[in-house]
């Protein structure tokens, strides 16, 4: 194996944790924004444009892990599988919470419901990407996948 290919492996875990750690700052971004939701119409306006970045990006992250990622990691290790099917729930449950933070977004409900809101997405995140991280860190750092990392791990 020749240096480039070497780092191309070690890559992928890195492009893994390098994503996760922009979706959590993207996520202290939109906090911060409902911090300051309640002071001023603009800020409201702020809040529904970094809930709309960071939604988007997550869902992106975890729709593209669902599609590129997660099928390669299951060739690779069929032991992995039902790590995998855990995983691929936790998409769908976000999923789900991010439809309704979008939603109460867009009907401008008070800020004690938005935070509630975004404080369930951040518990289920953090767990699940520290699950994600524990499983699969050292897998990607061996998987042969050639393949660009917008497709695999979203567009963030």
């Amino acid at each position: 194996m020749t240096e480039g290919e070497k780092a191309r492996f070690v890559a992928w875990s890195a492009e893994l944790r390098a994503v996760h750690e922009r979706l959590r700052a993207a996520l202290r971004v939109t906090r911060e924004s409902l911090d300051h939701a309640e002071r001023a119409v603009p800020a409201a306006r702020d809040l529904l444009l970094y809930c709309h970045g960071f939604c988007v990006a997550l869902a992106g992250h975890h729709e593209a892990e669902d599609r590129e990622l997660f099928p390669a990691i299951a060739a690779a290790h069929p032991e992995l599988r039902d790590t995998l099917r855990m995983l691929e729930q936790d998409h769908s449950m976000m999923s789900h919470l991010i439809a309704g933070l979008v939603d109460a977004v867009k009907h401008a409900a008070p800020p004690d419901e938005l935070e509630r809101h975004v404080e369930g997405i951040s518990a289920i995140m953090e767990s699940h990407f520290r699950f994600e991280e524990r499983r699969l860190l050292t897998v990607l750092d061996a998987l042969a996948l050639d393949a660009d990392p917008e497709s695999v791990l979203g567009p963030f």
